[in-house]
């Protein structure tokens, strides 16, 4: 009759479900999926939501990948995206045509596209990886924050030159206008009288106004004038014409 101790049993006992347990979980190991915590984009940009895994099993054809969308604010994840031996993305819904496949599961990569980016995919992005029989592990998740776009005004070299050229063009025309249209005082140079030089592309007064000065009336000369002017001979001449004219002209005052 073989009798053994209570004690030695139950430690044997322990000692062989240790050993199955290893030889079980060594069968079965973690798959490591990786993805940044958070990414901000603007609106209408064309963003990379990257995740990567890494596995001790080579990769077959039963490795899948699905990513799924929990809108900001809310509790209720919607499936995005899956591949298993091939990409088959969204038919409906908002995403539908905006989603493309980057992976590559013989290099590990699990990394979608989300095309033209809008206010209302903000929210949390989560990626899970399954490459049997490596199919323990947690999935990645990322933060998608998009924000308006900022409006700027970039000026190319062309424009800055064209502004340097164009402007300085247009205050001088817009000079030259002015003074043809408005010419508040004589160009410098002119006389008292109101005559003097002017350019071939400058309009005077009367051409624009249509304004005639006033006739001067030629001032006749004096006889104390005609005196100092006149040769001995012409002054034979003129004063005899003055003595008949006597009457009608009034006597200078010499």
């Amino acid at each position: 009759m073989d009798l053994r101790e209570p004690g030695k049993t139950s430690i044997n006992l322990v000692l062989y479900e240790c050993f199955v347990l290893t030889i079980v979980l060594s069968s079965v190991s973690s798959i490591k999926v990786k993805a940044p915590s958070e990414i901000n984009a603007v609106r209408g940009d064309d963003i990379t939501l990257p995740c990567s895994f890494s596995s001790s099993s080579g990769t077959t054809s039963r490795m899948s990948v699905d990513w799924s969308f929990t809108a900001e604010g809310g509790s209720t994840r919607q499936s995005l995206f899956h591949f298993s031996a091939q990409a088959f993305p969204p038919s409906h819904g908002p995403f539908k045509g905006r989603i493309n496949w980057l992976g590559s599961p013989s290099r590990g990569e699990a990394s979608i596209q989300l095309i033209n980016a809008s206010l209302a995919d903000n929210g949390t992005y989560t990626c899970s990886v399954k490459n049997p029989p490596d199919t323990h592990g947690g999935p990645a998740q990322i933060q998608l924050t998009v924000t308006p776009k900022k409006v700027t005004i970039r000026l190319s070299e062309v424009m800055v030159l064209l502004l340097f050229i164009l402007l300085p063009s247009a205050v001088i025309t817009l000079v030259l206008l002015c003074r043809m249209v408005c010419p508040c005082c004589p160009p410098r140079g002119t006389s008292a009288k109101g005559q003097g030089y002017h350019s071939s592309i400058e309009v005077t007064e009367r051409d624009v106004y249509g304004y005639k000065p006033p006739v001067q009336k030629q001032r006749t000369a004096t006889c104390c004038e005609m005196l100092f002017t006149d040769s001995d001979y012409e002054d034979d001449y003129h004063l005899p014409h003055a003595h008949h004219k006597g009457n009608d002209m009034e006597e200078s005052p010499c």
